[in-house]
């Protein structure tokens, strides 16, 4: 049950005066809480506190009328004198209102003015504060529709510093300033849930203080980032999603695990089979995971590696420790390619240890799929390789102790929850991904896992020359292309777009297809997202095969791809993606023996954000370092597409500012649980009305099913 003290803030923003309908309607837009048109979705008072001021418009400037400079907000104390009213049978004549100080006239300017209204608002003979940009027309002061006209005493309440919020089509700043500011009114006094020492070092006040603090500023610097009432909102939300992780995992840590060892016999046979030697980081973080495997407990563990690093490998590896225990493994892809390569490379190396495999995707179906789950049910499929359909629930296994989770980001949090329920209570979970994430992010997104890192490439992988071309040197580039396709070579060429769209300019992988085709006929292929698994694959194979020599595609090739004989990457409108999306695009080539390229077509003139990305992506090819500089670029939200990935959105925190603060919350978390594992003490249960204000109640629910 949600804190009875948080209910005025769990109630509709339609309880807010002057919220109907229609507004609520505009502030889901607004609030990303309806941008997929579901009007079910209900809107929160809560959720305006968290829209935050980006900017503030400043009225404190108050000179005479003869003082005043042109084109800044002011504040001008002023006596009503004339109206002149538009005349009858000429509307488009604005409605003026003559007023003056001690020191010269200003005009008052309205363009379809309500007569009755100004009458009412400027009475002649008394004064008003007008605040508003001033301008000069024919050497005479005036103010066009002035943003304020106040009497004296509503000037004494009035905020000189106004913030500014980010706003959508159809809604005033009015209604929305209005709205925010009842909001904030109806927050209680809360239980003080942050450590009273940790307060103190900060030099943070109350969080109900703070909230008013941050919507109702006193200057510019009290709205950006790093101004102490934003961050001690920003470090309860931290805390927040670290508590809910936290929990998560003292509660998957005590399902009982089973240790796991094995005789080894069947990882070193295929160790000596592979064509390289293990890398240092390979070797590692197999012990790492072999160790957690071995222990009593549940293991939870995230493997990062960089495009190329050998993940697959050690994934292998710990799937044959628990074979050898006499048990059973299976991996899930995001994706059907992915699972099939995934396929494609464990299974023959499983098959010359005596060790079965099979692959089950949402292609596998009737008499097939039917000999699958049979042979899985009994025992003789002993890792077993797919993508969701893996965890469909008429898929049973014999005894499943292992489960490897591919580019997990993709998933979510949430659906990481529901999947390790599925899989058993004891299972060992290894979680990988192949995009490397920020240390800020990680610890936001698998705060719940102890973390393995692939820092190094397998011998043999070739560095990858990577330059940047405008998009007017396109003729030469396919030039060049018809040179190297003679000598063999096969190349990727990736657009944006799959189709030609009338909402945009960029380029699409349907006509570039086609004008490839016709310069190329017979050796071009086509794959994007909109085509049947089968379609794809199809093409894929073709491409391996070197039936075709360059594949067109959209970034449905962003990962799992694996053709070693491909070494050269062209990516169109490379301005338009984002620094960790290129890179792992252009870990397609460089996989073989072959010199290979990367081509960056930009279309000019670029951003600073978008000449930074070229750059540091001419500069390394290190995806962690790549990563840090993207969450830099982008932030958090945009980097793994956060509505697409089931990442848990901050709504006030900005990891790029306040990475030293989820460090500190981690630790924090560390404190809190290892001293109250159940929240039962004063700050316990003020920290479960934290987690309930953040909408982390999940974690709430796991306390109370112990």
């Amino acid at each position: 049950m949600r804190p009875e003290i948080l209910n005025p803030l769990f109630s509709s923003v339609r309880t807010l005066d002057g919220v109907g309908p229609k507004v609520e309607q505009t502030l889901g837009r607004l609030l990303d809480k309806r941008a997929d048109g579901d009007t079910e979705i209900p809107v929160h008072v809560v959720d305006l506190l968290w829209h935050l001021p980006y900017s503030v418009i400043d009225r404190s400037l108050r000179p005479t009328v003869a003082a005043a400079p042109e084109g800044v907000v002011v504040t001008i104390a002023v006596t009503v004198g004339k109206h002149h009213p538009s005349p009858a049978k000429n509307r488009r004549v604005p409605y003026r209102v003559h007023c003056f100080d001690d020191t010269g006239d200003l005009t008052l300017v309205f363009f379809h003015a309500h007569k009755d209204y100004l009458v009412a608002q400027l009475p002649v003979g008394e004064t008003r504060l007008i605040s508003g940009k001033l301008e000069f027309y024919n050497d005479q002061a005036q103010m066009t529709h002035p943003d304020y006209i106040l009497t004296e005493e509503e000037f004494d309440s009035f905020p000189l510093v106004e913030p500014v919020y980010p706003m959508t089509a159809g809604l005033a700043p009015k209604t929305l300033r209005k709205a925010i500011n009842a909001a904030v009114d109806l927050c209680p006094d809360m239980p003080e849930w942050q450590d009273a020492a940790w307060l103190a070092k900060q030099g943070w006040i109350g969080f109900g203080q703070a909230l008013r603090d941050v919507h109702l500023p006193q200057s510019p610097t009290d709205v950006t980032p790093e101004a102490p009432a934003r961050s001690r909102i920003a470090y309860d939300e931290l805390l927040a999603n670290q508590l809910a992780l936290g929990i998560m995992r003292a509660r998957m840590k005590k399902a009982s695990g089973r240790s796991l060892s094995g005789t080894g016999d069947l990882r070193r046979r295929v160790i000596d089979a592979l064509p390289f030697a293990l890398t240092g980081s390979q070797s590692t973080a197999a012990k790492e995971i072999l160790a957690d495997m071995a222990a009593p407990e549940r293991m939870l563990r995230l493997l990062q590696g960089d495009v190329g690093s050998g993940k697959t490998v050690v994934a292998l590896i710990s799937m044959l420790a628990a074979v050898e225990a006499g048990c059973q493994a299976a991996l899930m892809a995001p994706t059907e390619i992915l699972a099939r390569q995934h396929a494609a490379t464990i299974a023959p190396l499983c098959e010359a240890v005596g060790v079965r495999t099979a692959l089950l995707t949402a292609r596998e179906k009737g008499k097939t799929r039917d000999a699958i789950l049979e042979d899985l049910a009994s025992g003789d499929i002993n890792i077993l390789i797919g993508t969701h359909a893996v965890f469909q629930d008429d898929v049973a296994f014999r005894d499943l102790a292992m489960v490897v989770i591919d580019e997990q980001h993709r998933f979510g949090v949430h659906q990481r929850l529901a999947l390790q329920a599925k899989s058993g209570g004891g299972t060992d979970v290894l979680v990988m991904t192949a995009t490397p994430i920020p240390r800020t992010l990680s610890l936001t997104l698998y705060g719940d896992m102890e973390s393995s890192k692939l820092l190094e490439k397998p011998a043999g992988r070739q560095p990858i020359d990577t330059r940047a071309m405008p998009m007017e040197r396109i003729a030469e580039i396919e030039d060049r292309l018809a040179q190297s396709l003679e000598q063999g070579v096969r190349a990727y060429w990736v657009c944006p777009l799959v189709a030609e769209s009338d909402v945009s300019d960029l380029s699409d992988a349907e006509r570039r297809y086609e004008h490839l085709n016709r310069r190329f006929p017979g050796r071009v292929g086509l794959v994007h997202g909109r085509m049947k698994s089968k379609d794809k694959d199809e093409v894929m194979a073709r491409f391996k095969a070197g039936g075709i020599a360059i594949l067109v595609a959209t970034t449905v090739i962003e990962v799992g791809v694996d053709v070693p004989e491909a070494t050269i990457m062209v990516i169109e409108h490379a301005e338009r993606f984002g620094l960790a999306q290129l890179h792992q695009m252009r870990g397609r080539v460089g996989r073989g023996t072959g010199r290979s390229s990367c081509l960056l077509l930009y279309q000019g003139p670029l951003s600073e954000t978008a000449k930074s990305r070229i750059a540091i992506l001419r500069e390394t090819e290190d995806g962690f370092r790549i990563a840090e500089e993207d969450l830099k670029l982008r932030g958090a939200g945009e980097l793994l597409g956060t509505r697409q990935s089931g990442i848990p959105g901050f709504k006030v925190a900005d990891l790029a500012v306040h990475g030293d603060l989820l460090a500190a919350a981690r630790d924090d978390t560390g404190l809190i649980l290892g001293k109250d594992p159940e929240l039962k003490t004063e700050r316990g249960q003020a920290l479960r009305v934290l987690l309930y204000l953040f909408e982390r109640h999940e974690a709430v629910r796991l306390l109370a099913a112990g």
